[in-house]
């Protein structure tokens, strides 16, 4: 049982009536001993402290007086520290204002949590927010957009405070008294907040906290009142057109019918006037200012509303709301890849859907995605076994040219760095296509436009787009089915799961070839600035694809495995650039014509036919409809015809998958066990 302990080093009291009040500065606590213990406010997670899920007390590095808290991943064996704040009960309405003192190691991280539910950590977060190496990004769990992205300084104590107005659902967000992110939150739950150092293998949390503070007061609506409660003009690529998304607040008790607007940014000032309105209290009316270019450097915008009702509303203040865009400039020449993991069997991935297919309409031709399917009917096993030495941390993650694994929601810090970084070479590709045999020759040129020393690679990915089916696991599971999980992208309208006569998949992974790591000696070990070097290959495909909805992906891969660059193109795109005689050679890739499985469905019995017409290094899998092996052959170094019987009376009926791999290279066919 927890030991109450009564000092001034933390209160939690209501001053009135109207508000209620917490502060802790961990003084009275004893330094090198767990937190939890020793408090009746501070728990963890689990709800077990005093352990390793606990933090420790640390007279070390404070902000104030003698004591912090201390967190990290170090010396955890593995185990996420998780420290928890009860903040009395859950607060949904008035105004709620968290501040702490945070000092995040160098080079190091830290993540802070506002949770609605503080009895299941897996429910829906209110406001989530990780700092690393500088820099902090945001989520809600309510949104499909990534909130505040803002600066701290490193290695020293600042000021890190929220304040959420949850009856008009308006977030603000500051450090050292700066106003650094202020958005509309669909989701205004508080019941606690989290202080986590997360464990994984590519991330390092080190992290103190002091001075913890929160207060919830009373909120009353006047009587008219409009607020500019969002203004979105992205930090974007240089050049592009954007659409400014503006929010308009109903604030006060009676309804607006008509206002003015103004936006200026540089020289421009684009008016707007809306009248027939009827905008009820707390109502929330959205729209867009008609699209601005942007121009370089960071440049103010400010939105202005006037004239609410025809009158003076109420609050003034609130009428204006202003923000820097600062445009990003691309690298020429440069293509960023997002690879992500994902199956329709996993509820969750129609994040990863939303999101790659966001970055597709906004950002091509500076992006390309690409969507690696495990254990359902798109599953590429070759691929995912590349990707999971990243050691991904669940389903859907993503990898941003193989730099950091984020969630697909998080991917724009990434590619927004990622983007600006010149590339050794840019990429061509050619294409020659036979349509009678379905033969698919390729040719990936690397124009190279810096030097490149080490051992750089080649690879190339084929894509499919507007991907259909039906039968078992076509169907996508929806978490967002019912809207209790807030917007996303329309998955929140829709049943779960989503029935497969609906759904369609793009950006689906078919071949990487020759493997997921590359074609070593691709290039010599000094390449000079202006040479050119071209890799040829060869694909049979199978007659299932459509190849008019094929992307051919050329990739080149620096010495560590990350990937430089990237270069996309259809296959008519491909053969209009014209086929190159290659420098170098990857092997053929037949992904038809190896392997045929009859009959199909079977019963009790199965042949595998495979036709492997060069000397290859040869294995099959025999996998269940979740990906579990059930029986695998390794032929080492074969050529020829070979028949496999396979006896399937044992086996239940369902969906199964016969995977064969060939010099690296994995295609697999479906086989239905009636």
């Amino acid at each position: 049982m927890k030991k109450v302990i009564t000092t001034l080093a933390f209160v939690f009291v209501c001053i009135s009536s109207f508000a209620q009040q917490f502060s802790d500065n961990f003084d009275s606590y004893t330094s090198g001993s767990y937190l939890g213990p020793q408090s009746p406010f501070w728990t963890t997670r689990s709800g077990v402290e005093g352990g390793d899920a606990d933090a420790l007390v640390s007279s070390t590095n404070t902000y104030s007086s003698s004591n912090s808290i201390y967190l990290h991943d170090q010396t955890n064996n593995g185990t996420a520290q998780l420290i928890r704040l009860n903040v009395g009960q859950v607060f949904e309405e008035g105004v709620f204002t968290f501040e702490t003192a945070l000092n995040v190691s160098a080079g190091q991280s830290a993540i802070i949590s506002l949770m609605g539910n503080n009895t299941n950590y897996n429910s829906l977060y209110t406001f989530h927010c990780q700092f690393t190496d500088g820099q902090a990004t945001s989520v809600s769990g309510g949104t499909n957009e990534n909130l505040p992205v803002f600066s701290y300084p490193q290695g020293t104590w600042f000021r890190f405070k929220v304040e959420a107005n949850l009856t008009l659902h308006l977030w603000k967000v500051y450090v050292n008294e700066n106003l650094v992110g202020f958005w509309t939150n669909p989701v205004n739950k508080i019941a606690c907040i989290d202080f986590m150092s997360a464990y994984t293998s590519t991330v390092n949390y080190e992290f103190y906290i002091d001075n913890v503070h929160f207060i919830h007061q009373n909120y009353s609506l006047s009587n008219l009142n409009a607020i500019v409660s969002l203004v979105k003009m992205d930090n974007d690529l240089l050049g592009q057109q954007v659409s400014t998304e503006v929010n308009v607040l109903n604030a006060g008790e009676v309804p607006i019918t008509s206002f003015d607007l103004n936006l200026f940014y540089q020289n421009q000032i684009i008016p707007m006037s809306f009248s027939g309105l009827n905008i009820q209290s707390l109502e929330t009316f959205s729209f867009e200012v008609p699209g601005v270019s942007l121009a370089p450097g960071d440049q103010v915008y400010t939105v202005k509303i006037t004239n609410v009702n025809g009158v003076l509303d109420d609050i003034l203040d609130d009428n204006i709301l202003s923000g820097v865009a600062g445009p990003i400039v691309p690298a020429p020449g440069k293509m960023v890849v997002g690879e992500e993991i994902t199956g329709t069997w996993c509820q969750w991935c129609v994040r990863g859907i939303v999101f790659m297919n966001q970055f597709e309409e906004k950002y091509d031709p500076y992006w390309c995605g690409i969507v690696i399917h495990s254990e359902d009917p798109m599953n590429y096993s070759e691929y995912m076994t590349g990707m999971n030495g990243y050691h991904l941390g669940g389903f859907p993650r993503a990898l941003i040219d193989r730099w950091h694994d984020v969630d697909p929601s998080g991917m724009s810090p990434d590619f927004f760095e990622r983007v600006q970084v010149p590339p050794v070479a840019t990429i061509v590709n050619g294409a020659t296509w036979d349509a009678a045999t379905r033969v698919l020759n390729v040719s990936v040129t690397s124009n190279f436009v810096l030097p490149a020393y080490g051992n750089y690679k080649v690879a190339c990915v084929l894509t499919e787009d507007e991907v259909t089916g039906s039968g078992p696991g076509w169907s996508q599971r929806n978490a967002y089915a019912g809207g209790n999980y807030g917007v996303m992208g329309g998955y929140e309208t829709l049943s779960d799961p989503v029935p497969a006569s609906t759904m369609v998949y793009d950006h689906v992974a078919r071949v990487i070839a020759p493997s997921f790591t590359g074609m070593p000696n691709s290039f010599p070990n000094n390449v000079q600035a202006g040479d050119s070097y071209t890799t040829s290959l060869t694909f049979t495909l199978p007659a299932e694809w459509d190849e008019t909805k094929i992307n051919i992906i050329g990739m080149i891969l620096d010495p560590t495995g990350k990937i430089d660059n990237a270069g996309r193109s259809t296959i008519a795109e491909a053969v209009a650039n014209g086929y190159v005689g290659s420098t170098v050679d990857m092997p053929a890739i037949d992904l038809t014509h190896v392997m045929t499985v009859y009959p199909n469905p079977a019963s009790t019995s199965a042949t595998v036919n495979l036709e492997i017409a060069q000397l290859s290094n040869v294995s099959m899998r025999f996998v269940d409809f979740a990906g579990k092996v059930l029986s695998e052959k390794d032929f080492g170094s074969v050529q020829g015809h070979y028949d496999i019987q396979m006896n399937t009376s044992n086996y239940k009926a369902g969906v199964y998958f016969v995977e064969l791999t060939v010099d690296g290279c994995t295609t697999a066919k479906k086989l239905i066990i009636e």
